[in-house]
Order: structure tokens, then sequence, then C-alpha cells
């Protein structure tokens, strides 16, 4: 393959500069418990509302994004990120099919339930 020996480059109009808004997502505080029934996950989401708020399982990781209802007014740019966004690796054993969200006064609870084989059990004892 030959290169070429032209040293002349061709430059992009300084008049249009590519418009590019700078506001990263932000991972919000987050609380995870577990009981014998189910992973809960409580995340805080000031100001997001659930028309601006987005939950994915994918490959085993669940990640959810939300906007402010503010942000969402704002003039919307080419490079659209949310305000809040924070991803965790689902462990194995969670009922996927069964998982169920909630969204109240910018509170969100993801509710992961167990499948039955990681639920505790109790075991009988025969006489003998």
């Amino acid at each position: 393959m030959k290169m070429s020996t032209d040293r002349n480059l061709t430059h992009r109009a300084e008049s249009n500069p590519e418009k590019i808004q700078q506001r990263p997502a932000v991972p919000p505080a987050v609380d995870i418990y577990e009981n014998a029934d189910e992973l809960l996950v409580v995340a805080d989401l000031p100001g997001v509302t659930r028309d601006k708020l987005a939950i994915r399982l994918e490959k085993g990781e669940l990640t959810f994004e939300g906007r402010r209802a503010e942000a969402a007014e704002r003039e919307q740019s080419a490079v659209d990120l949310p305000d809040f966004r924070r991803s965790f690796v689902v462990p194995q054993g969670i009922d996927s099919d069964k998982i169920a969200a909630e969204l109240q006064s910018g509170v969100l609870r993801i509710h992961l339930p167990k499948s039955a084989s990681l639920k505790p059990r109790q075991i009988p004892i025969s006489a003998g």
C-alpha cells in the first residue's frame, strides 16, 4: 500500500464548530438489601419522572438511566446524556422474568426476586 505524499490538509470550517453537550451522567446513591426472597436495589433519583427513566437487563447486567424533568425540557443536543446512570451485574439465581420496579418521590426501587433454588428451605427429618 502506497501512502500519499500530499501534506496539504483540509481544515474544517471554523464558523460551524461541532456542538457537544458536556453533561456527564452521575452515579446515584444506591442501597442494596437482601432477604430470603429477593434483592432490593434502592436508588435516589431526585427530579426523575417515570417517563424519563429507562431500566434494562441485558447479558446479566442491570442498567438504569434517568433524566431530570427540567433537564429534559432544556434544548436537546446531538448527544443526549442521562443525568443519572448506574449498572450492576445481576447474580446467578435471580428470576429475571419477575423483576419489578417502582418510582415514587424520586426514589427508585428495583425488586430482584430470587429463584426457588436460592431460597432457604426447611429439610424434614425422618425418624429412623
